[in-house]
């Protein structure tokens, strides 16, 4: 390749990553896998290297994302520059020399710097492009764990990551109903929750946020405190902790002790809640690092460790088309299984076309899969390349006409068919599902099964099968003691909650956080709720203009009056308790460990909820008890529980506080 030729291929690298680069950190979507932008990424920085041609614009030259335009823009006062990595365990050993070091995870969210003076929070930005950010300081009073007020009233600068945490990630999104796309990872959501105008969306998605340094302590003149705060990473660290912010898990390492603390870490991030997509080794002495200077785009004081994920070969057998209740319709790879980090693997998502485009998939093809940071799994690289892959011409569950969307450059398949079985399918396993109607024992079978055979056609209908008895007993698998077992269970749930009904009735963005609220506002009224208009939707906190016009179509439309009043006429709507019956009213639990006297952790966390509590995923200041059988455990939340002198209880304990 000459110069020229390589000069157009800089510049078209450097487009396709800007786009991909604009697509995920701006508009949190993504355009192709992690994999692709790697491998692009390195060709163009060897070209670069190659070739002696630098432009300013490339992503080899910058750092970070360009602020968003509807947010402020305010300038760092120290320019954040990015660290270089390896995924070689040996680099980070002689990184070290003979020097102590501090090991810690490097979270996969989004970089905030705080600033307090006088002890109190004074503004929230986010990295940016390292040199500009955006003003979030209306949203941080919104994180769950951030302090608003210090013991320190000296001028204190700190960074730290924005994340959401799995769980928290799973509940947002199994609280969705299927009339919204599910979110793709934690760190989308996290970055488009942080970047909000209305603080309320920050709030209810639990974001936290996880400092991992301190930038600037104190004025020019420290003093003998501040200077011996500012000698040590794990000074620094500590110092924060005991102001009370949440610090990064970190060790302190050495040469001799670095590779079992890798070891450590790669265990561990298999079952830590927090996502993180590598470590950050950084040199515990504050002043040597310092000393070392930067390069052009790296600090020398640090150096970040990406896991060499455990790839597979395998066969790919096939591309499953599986459609949801919006009509968008998924493609998962089927292939030949494989082990991965100790767990069998068949099949990993393929989230839209436009990712089957770039890996130019087909039946037959060798792929190479993994474990996106060592959890989720994904196709990596597909060796053949046969690009012979066939998108459906119709939706495999109704055979109606599919047609491809192109959103913003990613293209995604759907079927228009409003009355697709799938979709009706899909919103009656919502409707019986355990945060919505709990109708124990009808699988989707069995739904497709009474769908097919027309005894339901709506909701109410369910309530109604008994007419049906005959027939159903004479189903294949059935027989008198599935029918008595599932009728059981459907009379069962006709004394039910307000916020159940809300929640099974699939209004588009409506799921059991909301519907609770719903039910709350309108004292279980779902009569009130009907009647509302945008105006008095929209006066609920967490409830927005979007949400309000969904659920005025969803009320407005005659199909679904009859769905709702047949329904209602079936129902038998229970009050809540009022706020003096409620045992829990403002204490904050959370749960860990094996239960004995509740069937999961579900059915404890409403009782809690019945009796005005709240629960949360992690041990804070603002946590009342924490709920563990084995009171004298040594896990990281009875650790925390212990120095926060927050009471451990067990469910023998719990069940007195309820009387």
């Amino acid at each position: 390749m000459n110069k020229l030729d390589a000069k157009k291929r800089i510049e078209e690298l450097n487009k396709i990553l800007l786009e991909a680069s604009e697509a995920y950190y701006n508009e949190d979507r993504e355009i192709m896998s992690n994999f692709e932008y790697d491998k692009l990424y390195d060709e163009l920085k060897e070209l670069e290297d190659k070739f002696d041609i630098h432009m300013s614009n490339s992503l080899t030259q910058n750092v970070g994302y360009t602020a968003a335009e509807f947010l402020p823009k305010v300038r760092h006062e120290k320019p954040m520059l990015s660290l270089d990595k390896t995924k070689d365990r040996g680099v980070l050993r002689d990184f070290i020399g003979d020097r102590d070091g501090v090991l810690s995870y490097k979270l996969d969210g989004l970089t905030i710097v705080l600033t307090y003076e006088n002890g109190k929070f004074k503004s929230g930005v986010t990295r940016g492009n390292g040199e500009i950010g955006e003003d979030i300081s209306n949203n941080i009073p919104a994180f769950t764990n951030v302090p608003l007020k210090i013991s320190y009233k000296g001028h204190l600068i700190l960074r730290g990551e924005a994340i959401i945490t799995y769980s928290d990630f799973k509940k947002i999104n199994d609280e969705m109903n299927d009339g919204l796309e599910k979110y793709k990872n934690p760190r989308n959501l996290c970055s488009g929750s942080v970047r909000q105008l209305d603080p309320n969306i920050t709030k209810k998605r639990n974001v936290k946020l996880v400092i991992f340094s301190l930038v600037e302590i104190g004025s020019d003149k420290k003093t003998k405190e501040e200077e011996k705060i500012n000698a040590t990473y794990v000074n620094q660290l500590d110092f924060l902790d005991d102001l009370g912010f949440e610090t990064v898990l970190h060790k302190l390492v050495n040469k001799d002790n670095i590779a079992e603390t890798i070891d450590w870490y790669a265990k561990d991030v298999v079952t830590n809640d927090y996502p993180s997509d590598g470590l950050v080794l950084m040199f515990n002495d504050i002043k040597y690092g310092l000393s070392l200077g930067n390069t052009s785009k790296f600090p020398r004081n640090a150096l970040a460790f990406k896991w060499q994920d455990e790839t597979a070969e395998t066969i790919l057998r096939d591309i499953e088309w599986s459609p949801s209740r919006t009509g968008l319709i998924n493609p998962v790879a089927i292939f030949d299984t494989v082990e991965l980090e100790g767990t069998n693997v068949s099949r990993a998502s393929l989230h839209n076309i436009s990712i089957m485009e770039e890996l130019k998939l087909g039946i037959g093809d060798k792929i190479k899969v993994f474990k996106a940071n060592m959890i989720i799994p994904q196709v990596e690289e597909n060796l053949t390349k046969s690009n012979s892959f066939k998108i459906p011409n119709t939706c495999p569950v109704c055979g109606s006409k599919t047609i491809v969307k192109n959103n913003d450059g990613v293209k995604t398949l759907f079927c228009e068919n409003p009355n697709c079985a799938i979709k009706n399918i899909k919103g009656f396993e919502n409707f019986v599902s355990r945060n919505c109607m709990n109708i124990d024992g009808i699988s989707i079978a069995t739904i497709e099964s009474f769908i097919e055979l027309g005894f339901i056609k709506e909701y109410a209908d369910l309530y109604k099968l008994e007419k049906y008895k005959d027939q159903i007993v004479n189903i294949d698998g059935f027989g008198e003691k599935s029918y008595n077992n599932i009728i059981d269970a459907i009379n069962k749930s006709r004394d039910t909650e307000c916020y159940r009904v809300i929640n099974s009735l699939g209004i588009l963005g409506i799921g059991t956080a909301n519907a609770k609220i719903l039910a709350k506002h309108f004292g279980d009224d779902i009569e009130k709720l009907r009647k509302a208009d945008e105006n008095e939707l929209t006066g609920i906190n967490e409830i927005g203009p979007i949400l309000a016009k969904s659920i005025r179509d969803y009320f407005t439309d005659k199909k679904n009056i009859k769905i709702v009043d047949d329904l209602l006429s079936e129902l038998n709507i229970k009050k809540s308790k009022k706020i003096g019956d409620l045992k829990l009213e403002g204490m904050t639990f959370v749960i860990t460990g094996s239960l004995e006297n509740y069937e999961n952790r579900d059915e404890l966390v409403k009782v809690i909820e019945d009796n005005g509590g709240k629960t949360a995923s992690s041990v804070s200041k603002n946590t009342n008890y924490l709920i563990n059988n084995d009171v004298n455990s040594n896990s990281s939340k009875n650790k925390k529980a212990k120095e926060l002198n927050i009471p451990i209880i067990n469910e023998d304990d719990f069940a007195k506080l309820l009387k």
